[in-house]
Order: structure tokens, then C-alpha cells, then sequence
């Protein structure tokens, strides 16, 4: 597996510029046009993804039939992302780009001004708007905050079910793309979907019976995991994990973490905790790590190993009933 790298902050302009310079000239190495088209012989299908849920994905139903590569090394930001000529290059020379739209703006600008063959997860996921996810009270109203987080919210995969119907989906694009093996990929797809199904499962059992609703994290990824099982979301930080909290937030996350006996904020490892590792000391509680799998931090733990690790230290900090 080849694995493309990107640097550190957005530069769209940059991009775009990069992309209308190589448009048309996608072309690969050998001297072909770089679509597999696969049907027939050995030839596997050149498919890039930009975060990590979707390499998974990928890989498990593409199988030997695809050559999955990221847009994303462990440790890096999957929220700012800047693609440089050679990378652009290497996009439109892919047979498939697997992205999802809004999470990063120069994947989504060099998709679109070269036209490549990509499919938007976010056209299954149902996305929404992070105020409309994992904000409840009571009452089942959403509730206002003083800071930013009026984005939509692109971690679907943290939300199983959701994932699932992303499979299935994918597998119909691989086998437009590669009908010779359309079979392949929809078995692929449904035993992963089976397996979804059975973490979905987990999570519903393991969340079920806990004295605590409230789980105060790093930044606002887990909103849709939040909505699924009925857990209440404050992030110290709103969608983008890179923005700085105001002193009023780090009081209103004070004032929840007493008023609701939170016993964990929840940090990151690709994120720097230090600002709520200190809040954590200041309150007098614990830190867990809870992973957004926007990246694979440990090649030896894929989606389906970090999600269970999530729901141990859910289950931990939320006192959930064996």
C-alpha cells in the first residue's frame, strides 16, 4: 500500500492552482490514462481516501481488487490539509476518490476544477449540523452555546449504522467501476456491514444502563455517536479542534463538569491535550483518551479495535453498569 502525504495548514488557492495546472494531464506513470476500468486481467483499481474511517472501508471491500492510499499519515490533521502539485497529480490519477465534502477544503476544490471520479460520503451519511447533534437537555431542546460550532459535522463514522450504509455504497462504486468483481465487493461490503452491525450492537448494550449522560471531550467529533446512544456532547473546543476555547467556555465546561459530576475530559492523542489536560487538573478530574479516528494512530488497531477501546473508556467514565 503507498501512502501520500500532506503538510500542515489549508491552502486552497494553492490548490486550485495546482489542480487547473494539471488538469488533463492525469495521466499515470506506465502512459496510461490511470483508470483501471478493471475489467478483466490483473489490474487493480488506484483508490485514494482522506480519512481514515474511509481507507478502512476501502480496503475491506475492495479487497486484493484495490490499491487503497491516504491523504493522511498517522499523527497528521485530517481538519487542514494543503495538496502540493505532485499530490494533485497523484489525485487525478487515481481511478476513484473517496473524500467527504466540507472536511477539507483543498481535497474538495481539487475534486471538483479537474473533474475527478470521487465518491462524497456525505451524500450517504445524512450529515448535520453540529448544533443539532449531541446538544440536548431535558426537554429534548438544543441548547445554545457561546462558542463556534455552526459547521456541519463530518464524523459520521462514529456512528456505525451510518458507516454501514457508506459500505454499501462504496461497494456499488467499485463495482461500476470494476464489474467483473461486483460480486466480490458487495460480499465484502455485507460481511463488514455485518460486523458494523454487531459493534452498533456493543455500543447499544454497553451505553445502556449508566448513571451519567454527559461526556465533556477535546472538540465536538462525537455528535452523532452522541445522538445514537443518547449521550450528552460539550466539547471544549467546537468542530475544528484547532480553535482556542474563551475563558467563558472554559467556565461554562466548570460549571457542567460540577453541575453534572463529569469525572473525565476526554482528550485526543493527534491533538494536543494540554489545554484540557490543565482545565482536567484545575476541576480536579481524569483524562481519557477517546479517538475520533479521523487518523490511524497504531497500524495494529484498525476502526473496529479503536471503536471498542472508545466504548471501554465510555463505559469508564460514564460509570456504566457491567
Amino acid at each position: 500500500m503507498r501512502t501520500m502525504f500532506i503538510r500542515g495548514a489549508t491552502a486552497t488557492a494553492a490548490a486550485t492552482a495546482a489542480v487547473v495546472a494539471l488538469a488533463g494531464c492525469g495521466a499515470n506513470e506506465s502512459g496510461d490514462d490511470g483508470s483501471a476500468g478493471a475489467s478483466g486481467g490483473d489490474t487493480t483499481l488506484e483508490v485514494v481516501t482522506s480519512v481514515y474511517p474511509l481507507q478502512f472501508v476501502a480496503e475491506r471491500v475492495g479487497g486484493e481488487y484495490v490499491d487503497v492510499a491516504s491523504l493522511l499519515p498517522a499523527q497528521g490533521d485530517a481538519h487542514n490539509v494543503e495538496l502540493s502539485p505532485r499530490e494533485v497529480a497523484d489525485l487525478e490519477a487515481a481511478d476513484l476518490v473517496v473524500t467527504v465534502s466540507g472536511l477539507q477544503p483543498a481535497v474538495d476544490d481539487a475534486v471538483a476544477v479537474a473533474g475527478l471520479t470521487a465518491y462524497d460520503a456525505a451524500d450517504d451519511a445524512d450529515l448535520h449540523p453540529a448544533d443539532e447533534l449531541g446538544h440536548t437537555d431535558d426537554t429534548g431542546e438544543i441548547t445554545e452555546h457561546d462558542h463556534d460550532h455552526g459547521s456541519v459535522d463530518p464524523h459520521f463514522w462514529l456512528d456505525p449504522e451510518r458507516l454501514a450504509t457508506v459500505t454499501g455504497a462504496l461497494a456499488e462504486e467499485l463495482a461500476a467501476l470494476d464489474p467483473d468483481h461486483a460480486d466480490t465487493f458487495r460480499a465484502n461490503a455485507a460481511a463488514l456491514e455485518d460486523e458494523l452491525t454487531a459493534l452498533e450492537e456493543e455500543y447499544r448494550t454497553g451505553l445502556a444502563a449508566c448513571p451519567s449522560e454527559t461526556i465533556v471531550v477535546a472538540h465536538e467529533a462525537y455528535g452523532y455517536l452522541a445522538d445514537r446512544y443518547g449521550l450528552h456532547q460539550e466539547g471544549v473546543a467546537g468542530i475544528d479542534p484547532e480553535t482556542e476555547p474563551s475563558p467563558a467556555r472554559l467556565a461554562e465546561i466548570g460549571d457542567i463538569v460540577e453541575d453534572e459530576g463529569v469525572s473525565t475530559i476526554f482528550v485526543e492523542s493527534a491533538v494536543a491535550p494540554a489545554v484540557s489536560e490543565a482545565l482536567a487538573e484545575d476541576l480536579g478530574v481524569s483524562t481519557a483518551v477517546l479517538d475520533p479516528l479521523e487518523v490511524q494512530q497504531d497500524p495494529d488497531a484498525d476502526y473496529l479495535d479503536v471503536m471498542r477501546a472508545n466504548l471501554d473508556a465510555l463505559r469508564t467514565a460514564l460509570g456504566c453498569a457491567a
